[in-house]
């Protein structure tokens, strides 16, 4: 049993470093973690950043590049725009008309509990499309206290 359908949000405009890559297999996607782990164990983020978000992010970009390679019609692009409260992550695929449904009421054991995970990460979420093309994306907080979070915007009812 599939869920309701993520928000649908356009992707927030943010400032900041911006690292970008193509997934073209899911053996992309494991040397793409481990690019963004190096550059996340760099001094300027590691000391805006908290061991745990850093740890957050690369599981947020392993699932949602998982779900981009496994559902999404190929052709994935990852981008995560870093900035000093956090990260924005947007992964874009080739499958414009199937949103982001989370598993609901779902044994564990058959998967699917990656989207609720992200969600719980996340201080914002959402997905957008345009003609042939997919854009998923979360924005995670640095964890750093001296940050000011953006606060998440509704995604009851409606949203």
């Amino acid at each position: 049993m599939t869920g309701p359908v993520w928000p649908s949000a356009a992707i927030p405009r943010e400032d900041g470093d911006v690292w970008r890559w193509v997934l073209p297999t899911v053996h992309d996607a494991s040397r793409v973690r481990m690019d963004l782990r190096a550059r996340l164990a760099h001094p300027s983020l590691a000391s805006r950043s908290t061991e745990d978000a850093r740890e957050g992010l690369l599981l947020v970009f392993e699932e949602l590049s998982s779900n981009a390679l496994r559902h999404g019609g190929g052709d994935v692009e990852a981008v995560i725009v870093a900035v000093p409260t956090g990260w924005l992550i947007v992964l874009t695929d080739g499958a414009p008309d199937a949103p982001p449904r989370p598993a609901v009421d779902r044994d564990p054991a058959f998967g699917g509990m990656g989207l609720p995970m992200v969600a719980q990460l996340s201080v914002d979420y959402g997905w957008s499309s345009e003609p042939g093309r997919k854009h998923v994306w979360a924005r995670l907080p640095s964890g750093s206290s001296v940050a000011t979070v953006p606060q998440p915007r509704s995604s009851g009812p409606g949203a």
